[in-house]
Parts: C-alpha cells; sequence; structure tokens
C-alpha cells in the first residue's frame, strides 16, 4: 500500500485501500499498523485533520480491529 507522509509528531505516514476499507499508518516509532473496516469518510477526515495524532487516538485507536504489520 502507498502511504502519504504527515507531519506528525508521532505518525509518519498514512495509507488507504478504499476497496477492501483498510488503513495503514506508520509511526515514528517504527510500527506499521493496518485498521481494517475503516470507512473512507474516517481516512479522508484523518487526513483532513489539523492533528492527525489526536484525531487517530479519538477516532481510530480501540475502535477498529488492528494488526501490527512491522
Amino acid at each position: 500500500m502507498i502511504r502519504q507522509s504527515v507531519s506528525s509528531s508521532n505518525i509518519r505516514s498514512i495509507g488507504y485501500d478504499s476497496k477492501f476499507q483498510t488503513l495503514e499508518i506508520e509511526f515514528h516509532s517504527g510500527g506499521i499498523y493496518q485498521y481494517f473496516n475503516v470507512p473512507e469518510s474516517i481516512y479522508n477526515a484523518l487526513m483532513a485533520a489539523s492533528s492527525h495524532g489526536s484525531y487517530f487516538h479519538r477516532h481510530i485507536k480501540n475502535r477498529y480491529r488492528c494488526t501490527k504489520i512491522r
């Protein structure tokens, strides 16, 4: 999945596969996680948020099933 770099203190890059509704986030710590069944509207709001990290913690973390891929 192609990820786009973002300006964030804890997130390095974000990608999204609309066909499978999979959100992929790479953290500055080196971990890459995929979040499943994430609506495209959530991805769009994440990308538009003034703070990607805050949006992630409020609307994505612990709300969607995820797996660590690296």
